[in-house]
């Protein structure tokens, strides 16, 4: 679980309650931190080159966090080919990224109010593309596949926006959605070739929220569930669902916390087999 800006690990926890949800499914969470030292505001610097890429920088070290955690056996036993990733704003962008860079360790990945991977390069066009959204979608699809390298395999992705979100504009979240499908036909054509303007599925949700919100669905040929798009009607810059009172919630919307971990447990890990044995 990746915060966004000005969180930290024990706020993020607080106002997701994703850690409620462990208890009643029984996963295990990890909240990787921001150094300040890094960004004063406690961001990920997901816009810059630096922390884009395997093997260095940012990812790298959530990546390693991670890998400290399955491969210890103090706490309880984690099934490697069960580990996603999850994030806000920021925290969403950097999931993007950590999605492709280590398709090898993330089964699949959560993006809330986030931006698409490689959408921006710089502190400037980083705000250029939170507030207006935009670029290549078919261009940042296959930034995103080649950053996978060998180990490109169709990775499914879960986006939630809300349409009054003034912070991340709400056109990003199509743009995730797109590079997402992108990247995963250019990984399987024969199994994923989807269109995001006719997804298979398209329904009202959270009927126990005050807002309306859409769940739309993409099976692939395979019979798998590769995306959702969840857009919540008049939704701000929040996690939808989080407690009240918490950092950047409003639990007025559908809980994107159950969302997301109910994607994730559908999700087929079985296709994590032939990213992890390439070099």
């Amino acid at each position: 679980m990746l915060h966004g800006c000005t969180q930290d690990p024990a706020t993020f926890a607080a106002a997701t309650r994703m850690n409620r949800a462990a208890g009643r499914h029984g996963f295990v969470v990890v909240y990787p931190g921001q150094d300040r030292g890094r960004n004063a505001q406690g961001c990920w610097n997901w816009f810059l080159p630096e922390h884009q890429r395997r093997d260095g920088g940012e990812p790298a070290a959530i990546a390693a966090t991670v890998r400290g955690v399955i491969e210890s056996n103090s706490i309880c036993t984690i099934d490697p080919a069960r580990v996603f990733v999850a994030g806000l704003s920021a925290g969403g962008a950097m999931a993007t990224i950590m999605g492709a860079c280590y398709p090898d360790l993330f089964a699949a990945v959560a993006v809330h109010s986030g931006l698409a991977y490689g959408s921006a390069t710089n502190a400037a066009s980083a705000l250029q593309v939170m507030l207006r959204g935009g670029g290549d979608a078919a261009q940042e699809g296959q930034a995103a596949h080649a950053a996978m390298g060998k180990r490109a395999r169709p990775i499914p992705s879960i986006v939630i926006q809300g349409t009054a979100d003034h912070t991340v504009a709400p056109d990003n979240a199509i743009q995730v959605l797109r590079q997402s499908m992108t990247a995963n036909h250019l990984a399987s054509p024969d199994t994923c070739d989807h269109d995001p303007d006719h997804p298979t599925s398209s329904q009202p949700s959270g009927s126990d929220s005050k807002f309306a919100s859409t769940l739309s669905r993409w099976i692939d040929r395979r019979g798998a569930l590769m995306h959702e798009l969840l857009m919540i009607e008049g939704l701000g810059h929040a996690w939808s669902g989080g407690a009240p009172g918490g950092s950047y919630t409003d639990p007025r919307g559908p809980s994107a916390t159950e969302a997301i971990w109910a994607f994730f447990a559908l999700t087929d890990t079985r296709v994590l087999a032939a990213a992890r044995t390439a070099p």
